[in-house]
């Protein structure tokens, strides 16, 4: 079982949710040192992340991210402060999708 679970629905579709992903995957590379390799796949994506003491993965789907990780013994004491942290910035990219989106539905009117 995960040390660490989370679910957000969007409404993004799988192209905006991938910008969103690869925007996330480079943020924990460069501020937590994680190593991030993502896997495409014609109906959702996985980005696969770790370094010593966290290993998980993000499916990214066209309406939804789901996180999971397992933290090692050391991190594993600090979980519920890496999933508050985790949660967020993936919902601050996630509010930053969205509004865009909506601005963009507005120019097109």
């Amino acid at each position: 079982m995960p040390d660490i679970h989370i679910h957000r629905e969007h409404q993004l579709g799988l192209a905006k949710a991938r910008e969103v992903a690869w925007q996330w995957a480079e943020e924990v590379e460069a501020k937590f040192d994680m190593a991030c390799t993502v896997l495409e796949g014609e109906t959702s994506d996985t980005v696969e992340f770790t370094r010593s003491g966290v290993k998980g993965t993000l499916i990214v789907a066209p309406d939804h991210f789901e996180l999971d990780a397992k933290l090692g013994f050391l991190l594993g004491a600090f979980a519920k402060t890496i999933e508050a942290e985790i949660e967020k910035n993936l919902d601050g990219l996630l509010g930053k999708a969205a509004a865009a989106g909506k601005a963009a539905a507005k120019k097109k009117k």
